[in-house]
């Protein structure tokens, strides 16, 4: 179907963070299929994984326990810092906000808060916590219920709240918006969040599907705020926790841990055994000494891109990063970057998004850069002309 129109690139193979095409031309991958490959192309780490466990059992539903399931969900909550906390397996970030969002509507309470271009997935619950009206209208009517405050503005969320505080169910963020061009959370954005529900027994949900697993240089994005103690209510995820295979999971602590019962909710796959392998692979990868050189690697190359003639600010953490340009050609960027070699994201028409794998190497970054910026010069050049 066309809902992604024609690819300009057949991709054949990968190494780290260098893609090959089918006529053998070589890209540096500076978005990782949308931050899903942690670990970049043919990690060694994966690949042994994975084709151990497809050699051994594959798929056995979640009627019956496996052990690479039980691993991954025991580290996920030792790295969420919090022991009550369980985890629903599935496959992908739509089907983990999925999960939160019945999750909330199972606390009996009506109402549910979602920020202004906020993006949480493309099924009909998960779009409607979307707040891009662009992206829902078509398929109204969606789930009732949820409300959208401005990113950042805690006084305006105060009063959305105020309206009714006890029929609030839960307020949805993410710590750094991804689609709509890489914009953080306010400083102290997220403390003040966790307050307000702490004083309406609201549920605070963090979407961490695209900054989480180390993408912003701690292993979830909420670790850069909240203080020490402070967490979310549920944490969905997704993208770089199967570091390239389909996985997503919904994290819950306390009693909400506890509201699914049997037959409440579910998904075939999720929970599959080999995709399970994936992401134990990956979250054995990613320790301490693998995020503090993530953020490294995200900070030289934030002082690369703020050099770059026609790059205005750079925005975000780690290594999801946007540049935002000085004239709004960033699509025409993408497009001329792939005859300069580099795999670019455009989420607006002036910023240029940058998720690479996160194990991609500094000379990579480097080369990246001086690629991005001969993209964009070719888009500002190629723009004018058209304009006379």
């Amino acid at each position: 179907m066309n809902n992604y129109g024609p690819p300009q690139v057949a991709l054949v193979s990968g190494e780290g963070a260098v893609l090959t095409d089918d006529a053998g031309n070589e890209y540096i991958d500076m978005l990782a299929g949308i931050a899903v490959n942690a670990l970049g192309h043919a990690h060694p780490a994966i690949v042994e994984a994975v084709t151990r466990q497809v050699s051994t059992l594959g798929h056995v539903s979640n009627l019956f326990a496996s052990e690479p399931v039980v691993k991954v969900a025991g580290e996920l909550v030792r790295r969420f810092g919090d022991e009550s906390a369980r985890v629903f397996f599935c496959n992908s970030g739509a089907e983990a906000n999925e999960a939160a969002f019945k999750l909330a509507r199972l606390t009996g309470r009506g109402r549910i808060l979602a920020a202004q271009d906020g993006f949480h997935g493309r099924t009909m619950g998960s779009l409607a916590l979307t707040g891009q009206p662009a992206k829902r209208k078509a398929f109204e009517p969606l789930p009732s219920g949820v409300e959208y405050y401005p990113y950042g503005d805690i006084d305006y969320l105060r009063q959305l709240v105020e309206i009714n505080p006890s029929d609030v169910a839960a307020i949805f963020l993410e710590p750094i918006q991804g689609e709509t061009g890489v914009i953080p959370a306010p400083e102290g954005f997220l403390a003040a969040v966790r307050e307000l529900c702490d004083a309406h027994g609201i549920l605070m949900v963090v979407d961490e599907v695209q900054t989480g697993v180390g993408r912003t240089g701690t292993f979830f994005a909420f670790q850069h705020d909240l203080p020490e103690g402070v967490r979310p209510d549920i944490v969905t995820m997704a993208k770089g926790l199967g570091g390239g295979l389909p996985i997503g999971a919904a994290l819950a602590t306390g009693k909400v841990a506890e509201t699914l019962t049997p037959g409440s909710h579910g998904t075939t796959f999720g929970g599959n055994p080999v995709a399970c392998a994936a992401a134990g692979a990956v979250l054995a990868t990613i320790d301490d000494e693998f995020l503090a050189d993530v953020a490294r690697k995200g900070s030289a190359f934030v002082e690369q891109l703020q050099r770059i003639d026609g790059v205005v600010e750079v925005r975000g953490r780690g290594l999801m990063l946007g540049a935002v340009l000085k004239d709004p050609v960033a699509k025409q960027t993408v497009a001329a970057g792939l005859t300069h070699g580099v795999i670019l994201n455009a989420p607006s028409e002036s910023v240029v998004r940058f998720t690479p794998p996160l194990v991609i190497i500094d000379d990579d970054l480097t080369e990246a850069a001086t690629r991005f910026a001969a993209a964009l010069d070719t888009a500002r050049h190629t723009t004018n002309e058209e304009k006379e």
